[in-house]
């Protein structure tokens, strides 16, 4: 037993630490984990759990669901936020129906695009860029009034063209209101773990998502989407370029119309160096040979051999039944042999074997008509 242990010591050790490593790992995780963006069960840079906790340990009571079925399940009512993360799952069927099983609680959305705000009922345009500096509140809505005093800072940001809301960019806001219960957070940042401590991220996410008793942290799932839930890349675009690519489209087709007139038919010019043609011979062959075009290669042998065995013969050189049975004839062979070998019906080659065996057969074929 002892010399099978030293024999196998460094196995040994491998399989004890990775059982160690793997032990750790489980009692680190300290619960479910994921890896979505905004994710509360998501411990890394760009989950949300750390807020998650926060909000629970300051009493409110975190329900999360991941599917339209836990949703309408968790019956939210007026005391409930709905927190609605991975919008880019939602479907038309999906977002009507949060707005119907949430219709008395405030339903903040983070992020939508195009096709999730055209789901959820809204006509809001929205321009996402990068944010620098930081925001002030200067809300407008009565509702977000207490977010006024805070500042937000994230790397990437959203902002949504509503009448009110709060943390102005250009000619949006970053919190919107689109109506009295649907609020559009264009800056998921201040939920991520690695930016909620920047400038007063925390204190706005905390006011935003635990301002109820009971948060509900609904992330879609794709598996609730209906066939016609599905979104075309004409959702996803701003209405304004839609009409932009038609206008470049038709622009584009004119400038091909007006330019393909101006060319002409082809000029056919002189080379201005003589070619060998046994060097344009081995050319084509070497183009063949790279292109494995060996049904081509043949068809153009049987042509040549047929042009030249009817120059020879004095036949019409479209006339390939008189030909073959000429040909036939002088060398002492079955018509059906020598269309095999010549006739334009004949069979390609299968590998490049059977074309230099073809080659062969019609230079022999060639030679004996020849010596007739």
């Amino acid at each position: 037993m002892r010399t099978w242990l030293q024999r196998h010591r460094a196995l040994l050790v491998v399989g004890v630490g990775t059982v160690l490593a793997l032990a750790v790992a489980v009692l680190a995780s300290n619960g479910p984990q994921t890896g979505a963006d905004l994710d509360p069960d998501n411990p890394g840079p760009r989950g949300a759990r750390a807020l998650a906790r926060v909000l629970a340990a300051e009493g409110v009571d975190v329900d999360v669901v991941r599917s339209a079925a836990a949703l309408i399940e968790s019956r939210p009512d007026a005391s409930t936020t709905v927190v609605v993360t991975s919008a880019d799952s939602l479907g038309q069927s999906t977002a009507e129906e949060l707005r119907s099983t949430a219709a008395r609680s405030t339903i903040v959305v983070a992020q939508p695009g195009p096709g999730t705000i055209k789901a959820l009922g809204v006509d809001v345009e929205s321009t996402t860029d990068r944010m620098p500096e930081q925001r002030a509140g200067e809300c407008t809505d009565t509702g977000l009034g207490d977010l006024s005093p805070l500042s937000i800072q994230t790397d990437v940001a959203t902002s949504y063209a509503t009448s009110v809301g709060c943390f102005a960019e250009g000619s949006g806001w970053l919190v919107a209101s689109a109506d009295e219960d649907l609020v559009l957070l264009g800056a998921p940042g201040i939920l991520e773990n690695d930016q909620v401590l920047r400038a007063e991220n925390a204190a706005v996410a905390l006011r935003l998502l635990g301002q109820r008793e009971r948060l509900v942290w609904y992330v879609p799932s794709v598996e609730d989407l209906v066939a016609a839930d599905g979104v075309s890349l004409r959702t996803l675009l701003p209405a304004w370029l839609v009409p932009g690519l038609w206008v470049s489209g038709i622009a584009t087709l004119a400038v091909v119309w007006w330019r393909g007139r101006r060319l002409g038919p082809l000029a056919v010019e002189p080379l201005p160096v003589s070619v060998r043609s046994l060097e344009s011979t081995e050319a084509r062959g070497r183009l063949y040979r790279a292109a494995s075009a060996r049904a081509h290669a043949a068809k153009v042998l049987r042509r040549s051999t047929r042009t030249a065995l009817a120059s020879h013969l004095r036949l019409p050189p479209d006339d390939g039944g008189a030909l073959a049975r000429d040909v036939a004839a002088r060398v002492g062979r079955p018509v059906a042999e020598i269309e095999d070998l010549i006739g334009e019906g004949a069979a390609p080659p299968g590998a490049d074997d059977e074309l230099i065996r073809l080659a062969t057969k019609l230079a022999e074929l060639d030679r004996e008509v020849r010596r007739t």
